[in-house]
C-alpha cells in the first residue's frame, strides 16, 4: 500500500531551520522562524507563565481528561480576553468556545463546520496569507480563492482594490481576515477600514472568519482585539480562531481556542454539539496543561498584571526594532525606502526584495529568511541591526 505515496516536498520553513542550525558562521542571523526571540536570540518562557505553571501543578491531583470542548474555565477565561466581559454576543449568550490544540487545530475545526453547515463553501483569503492556511483549510475540503490585499509599492493594504473584490462575493461566501499583524506582511488595517469593511459584510451577507493569533504584540491587547469585538458585535455569524502561541509564549503547549458567534442561543447550542462532534472526531480531547495556565494567568490579578507587563515588554521591543531596522537600512541603502517596516505591525514584514537576493543573503551573508523575504523582525537583535542592513545593501 505505502510503496505508491510519492515523497512529499519538505515544508521551507523547516528546511530553513534546518540550514540555519547547521550553520556554523557565528554571524548567522535567523529571520525566518516565527517565533518571538529576545534580546539574546532566545524565546524564553514567560515568568508568568512560569509561576502559573508552578501553581498549576502543585494543586493538580489527575491527569485524566477534561472534555472533547476543553477546558471550560479557560474557554471562559479566554473568551473574556479576546470579546471583552461584556460584549454584547456574550450577554446574549450567542457565542459559543470549544478549546483547539493551537490557532491551527481552532481553524481546522472552523473549516470542518463550515463545511458541515454548508459543503460548497468558498473560503477566501488574502493574496498574500499565511502559508499554513491553505492545508488547514483546504484540507476539509473547502475551496479556496484569494483577494487582493497587499500593496508591495507602499507596503500597505490594497484598501480599494481589496473592497472591490469582496464586493463581488456572493452572499454567504466565507472571508477570512488577520484581526491584527497580518501574517506575513505585517500590513493591518486601520479601525476606518474595520468599520467599512464591517459594512460591506453586512451589505453582502458575508461571513467573517477572523484569525487572531498576536493579541497584544500590535498595538495592545484591547486594539488588536477591536476587529473582532466589533464584528462579533454587529454579525449574525462571525467565527475567530484564537492562538496562545505568541502572546503567551505557549507554542508547544498547543493551546488555542475557536469561538463561534451565532444569530440566536439555540443556532448556537446546534453549532456547540457540532464542534464537540467534529473535535472528537479529529483529536478526542485537547491538551489542558497549556488551557490550564493560560486560565491561571487571566484569572489571578498578580499573574496578569505580571503577563500584560512582559506582553508589552515584547511589543515595544519589536516597536524598537522595527524603528532601528529602517535607520539602519536608510543608512546603508539609501537607494531604497524601507520606512514601511516602521509602519507595519507585529512579528513579520515582507522586505520586498527577489528570490534571487534572498538566496544570496542566506549563501553570502548567512541571514536567513522565506524565499518571499518575509522576515521576522523579532528575530534581530541590536548587535546584528548594523550587519544585517550591510548585509541587504550588498544584495540589492
Amino acid at each position: 500500500m505505502f510503496e505508491r505515496l510519492e515523497t512529499v516536498i519538505p515544508d521551507p520553513i523547516l528546511g530553513l531551520m534546518a540550514a540555519f542550525r547547521a550553520d556554523p558562521d557565528p554571524r548567522k542571523v535567523d529571520l525566518g522562524v516565527g517565533v518571538y526571540r529576545d534580546g539574546r536570540g532566545e524565546t524564553p518562557v514567560l515568568n508568568a507563565v512560569r509561576e502559573a505553571e508552578r501553581a498549576v501543578l502543585a494543586h493538580q491531583t489527575t491527569k485524566t481528561y477534561v472534555a472533547a470542548s476543553g477546558n471550560a474555565a479557560f474557554n471562559e477565561a479566554i473568551e473574556r480576553l479576546v470579546l471583552g466581559d461584556q460584549h454584547e454576543a456574550r450577554v446574549t449568550a450567542r457565542v459559543r468556545t470549544v478549546q483547539a490544540p493551537g490557532g491551527c487545530g481552532a481553524l481546522r475545526l472552523g473549516a470542518e463546520l463550515i463545511r458541515a453547515a454548508a459543503p460548497d463553501s468558498v473560503v477566501h483569503v488574502s493574496t498574500p496569507t499565511w502559508a499554513n492556511h491553505t492545508p488547514l483549510l483546504a484540507g476539509s475540503g473547502l475551496r479556496l480563492e484569494r483577494y487582493p490585499y497587499f500593496d508591495p509599492a507602499t507596503g500597505g493594504v490594497q484598501f480599494g482594490h481589496m473592497m472591490a473584490a469582496l464586493e463581488r462575493l456572493p452572499a454567504r461566501s466565507v472571508v477570512l481576515l488577520h484581526a491584527s499583524c497580518h501574517n506575513p506582511t505585517g500590513a493591518d488595517l486601520s479601525q476606518d477600514e474595520w468599520r467599512k469593511l464591517l459594512a460591506l459584510v453586512q451589505r453582502r451577507g458575508l461571513v467573517p472568519f477572523i484569525d487572531i493569533a498576536y493579541q497584544g504584540l500590535g498595538a495592545g491587547l484591547e486594539a488588536d482585539a477591536f476587529a473582532v469585538r466589533l464584528f462579533c458585535a454587529e454579525l449574525p455569524e462571525v467565527l475567530c480562531a484564537v492562538s496562545c502561541s505568541k502572546n503567551f509564549g505557549l507554542y508547544r503547549e498547543r493551546t488555542g481556542a475557536l469561538h463561534v458567534v451565532n444569530e440566536t442561543p439555540a443556532a448556537a447550542d446546534a453549532t456547540f454539539s457540532q464542534l464537540v462532534r467534529i473535535a472528537r472526531g479529529i483529536w478526542s480531547m485537547p491538551p489542558d496543561h497549556g488551557a490550564a495556565i493560560v486560565h491561571k494567568i487571566l484569572t489571578e490579578a498578580t499573574l496578569r498584571t505580571s503577563w500584560r507587563l512582559e506582553l508589552d515588554a515584547m511589543r515595544e521591543r519589536i516597536g524598537g526594532l522595527r524603528e532601528e531596522a529602517v535607520r539602519q537600512l536608510r543608512e546603508h541603502c539609501p537607494q531604497r525606502d524601507f520606512g514601511f517596516i516602521a509602519t507595519q505591525r507585529g512579528m513579520f514584514s515582507f522586505l520586498g526584495i527577489s528570490g534571487a537576493q534572498v538566496r544570496e543573503l542566506r549563501e553570502r551573508h548567512h541571514v536567513y529568511m522565506t524565499e518571499d523575504s518575509r522576515m521576522n523582525v523579532a528575530g534581530l537583535r541590536r548587535e546584528n541591526l548594523e550587519y544585517f542592513a550591510r548585509a541587504v545593501a550588498q544584495v540589492l
